[in-house]
């Protein structure tokens, strides 16, 4: 039996929609066993997908403020449409909320078995610049966000040779490189799985000052009703 070029055509078509379909199932279905935390928010609900196996502890962490309540009745309280979304830091009064200790960066371990890049619908842990700082806030990239991720460490001490931003460096002592801030990039913990229409909706909202910040910060405030594991 021969197949003409239409039916080639018409099966080829099926068969990417099906491959299509599979694609967007396994984004909904995410890794299996993988924790997943539901918030539910004023501008309307999302769940997010965390996985152990690429950052355990800033996930047992994480899981850890979600468990204790931490975040319900938080605000986000830093948004940028083409950036990224900020949060669990701040109640309604923008009254910073008190931490724990925070947790080590895990951002290169991540990304070394198979994590995401800082790419739309990720979620991460926020810092100041001290790449070991992170505790409870987080943010969820909104696009895609490559000067955000780890730049992974060649091999060799020193390392013969090492690329960033246009510059080129030889025969480096790989401490100075491994322990550089500026290459330790922003730590991928999980994903938002399913309400990434909430978080465009999210990232959308008017902002301007509010509370002890200059800028960025929603002139309708987002609330955090509840932060709850429900995987």
């Amino acid at each position: 039996m021969t197949l003409s070029n239409s039916t080639l055509g018409r099966r080829a078509c099926l068969m990417m929609a099906a491959l299509g379909l599979v694609a967007s199932q396994a984004w909904a279905e995410g890794a299996a066993g993988a924790p997943r935390v539901k918030f539910a928010t004023s501008a309307g609900d999302f769940v997010v997908e965390v996985y152990p196996d690429k950052a355990p502890k800033t996930v047992e962490s994480f899981l850890q403020y979600v468990k204790d309540k931490h975040y319900d009745g938080t605000v986000f309280h830093r948004v940028i449409e083409n950036f990224m979304v900020q949060g669990g830091g701040y109640d309604a009064k923008y009254a910073e909320k008190k931490t724990r200790a925070p947790v080590p960066h895990e951002g290169r371990e991540a990304l070394a078995k198979g994590g995401d890049k800082n790419v739309v619908g990720t979620l991460a842990m926020a810092r100041t610049n001290d790449p070991h700082s992170a505790s409870s806030q987080f943010f969820i990239n909104v696009k895609d966000n490559d000067f955000l991720n780890p730049t992974p460490i060649p091999p060799g001490d020193p390392v013969p040779k090492f690329e960033y931003q246009g510059r080129v460096y030889e025969n480096t002592p790989r401490a100075q490189l491994v322990n550089a801030p500026q290459l330790f990039g922003y730590t991928v913990f999980g994903k938002v799985v399913s309400g990434m229409d909430v978080v465009n909706k999210i990232k959308a909202t008017p902002t301007g000052a509010g509370g002890p910040f200059p800028s960025d910060v929603p002139k309708t405030p987002i609330l955090i009703n509840s932060a709850t594991l429900v995987k």
